[in-house]
């Protein structure tokens, strides 16, 4: 009886590995393709004047992959590209939308990668004159990734540039 149990065993763990090791395989090939396209896409990101992204904040530390860069990837569907500095009229307006960044910690002054499609629903309220211009974050272009330009135009962002950036008439 002993030695059918263990005939027995052994068969079924034979046949685990077989099947197993192939769908390893081919879970481990996925992880890897996945994980370098990802470092591939988002090794180099570019700002909206197609120079390196810059660093946007590390205090909050920010952006979708919590590095301190406003880079997007294929998992941000909210792409996190614009670097916006809240205020508190922007912090009151979007809690009113339903999504208060206080609960995060944010408070005036705060440099927080939003969602573009965010900034720009603040930027149509303003249009609209729901609220003042004062409510819609300013925004750090050199950090703004590229892809916010997918929805909204450079000079729209350049408009609400940081003081810096403007003055500076940067690019």
């Amino acid at each position: 009886m002993r030695q059918y149990l263990a005939s027995t065993l052994i068969l079924l763990l034979a046949i685990v590995i077989i099947f197993t090791i192939p769908e390893l395989a081919q879970v481990q090939s996925f992880f890897i393709k996945s994980t370098t396209a990802t470092k591939m896409s988002s090794s180099n990101p570019l700002n909206v004047f197609r120079q390196p992204l810059q660093l946007f904040s590390r205090q909050p530390m920010t952006g979708f992959h919590r590095d301190g860069y406003c880079r997007t990837g294929a998992a941000d569907f909210g792409n996190h590209a614009v670097a916006g500095v809240v205020s508190e009229k922007f912090l009151d307006y979007t809690a009113a939308q339903g999504n208060d960044l206080r609960a995060a910690g944010l408070s005036e002054g705060c440099k927080w990668c939003l969602c573009t499609g965010r900034w720009l629903e603040a930027f149509q309220a303003y249009k609209d004159g729901k609220i003042s211009k004062e409510a819609v974050p300013k925004v750090q272009l050199s950090a703004t990734e590229e892809s916010a330009l997918r929805k909204v135009d450079l000079e729209t962002l350049k408009e609400f540039a940081v003081p810096e950036e403007a003055t500076n008439g940067a690019h």
